[in-house]
């Protein structure tokens, strides 16, 4: 459902349309008088954060089984797994 619009989408149901309706009014009321240029950073900000995300965990997945394995050592992991920092 587009903000603004009355008209349910789709095969959605009532209960999709009342949190719809929720988010939207979310929205509305955190953005308070926020214009079209403003929005830019924060929905820029949050692609930056999700491209982060993907990349570490896609990083992580391929370091994993060689951390695993032992074939990579992780440094000063001796120290931390006895707690000296």
């Amino acid at each position: 459902m587009a903000k603004g619009s009355s008209k349910p989408a789709s095969g959605s149901n009532g209960a999709a349309l009342a949190f719809e309706a929720t988010f939207w009014a979310s929205a509305d009321k955190l953005g308070g008088n926020l214009d079209a240029a403003g929005y830019k950073h924060v929905v820029l900000g949050l692609l930056f954060l999700k491209y982060i995300s993907d990349a570490l965990a896609e990083r992580r997945d391929a370091l994993q089984p060689k951390l695993l394995t032992g074939e990579i050592r992780v440094k000063g992991a001796e120290r931390v797994a006895s707690g000296v920092t």
